[in-house]
């Protein structure tokens, strides 16, 4: 990257990483190390042309979501409805992301579009995350 003078680095996270969950202490620790290595990297990198940002998914349709979902249903004997639609409410647009919204993000991120953007934690996640 350095010698054609162009490079993208980008680090898929969660939103968690702005916004720390409640007894995930090993993933927030390791989501605020990689957030402060991006910074760090951006920094030192950017004169080479090459950016290194952070994409923070939030709650987003897949398999880990639905496993999450799962499990709060076997905890608390809710019904699958109510757990998804508990789920879906703390997100002010008001539904899951879909896998191809992370990706478009990430291939914005990606393009020669985004080439003064850099050392940034950027959130994709309908509004969930609370701070600014």
């Amino acid at each position: 990257m350095k010698e054609v003078g162009y490079g993208r680095i980008i680090n898929i996270t969660s939103y968690t990483a702005k916004q720390p969950l409640t007894d995930m202490i090993v993933s927030n620790t390791i989501r605020g190390a990689v957030s402060s290595w991006a910074k760090t990297m951006a920094n030192e990198l950017g004169s080479y042309g090459i950016t290194v940002n952070n994409v923070l998914p939030g709650s987003t349709a897949t398999e880990r979501l639905f496993s999450i979902a799962k499990d709060r249903i076997e905890m608390t004997g809710q019904s699958e409805e109510k757990v998804m639609d508990d789920m879906e409410k703390i997100i002010p647009l008001g539904r899951f992301g879909k896998p191809e919204e992370i990706a478009w993000a990430v291939a914005f991120i990606a393009s020669p579009a985004a080439s003064y953007i850099n050392g940034i934690n950027f959130p994709v996640d309908g509004g969930k995350t609370k701070s600014l």
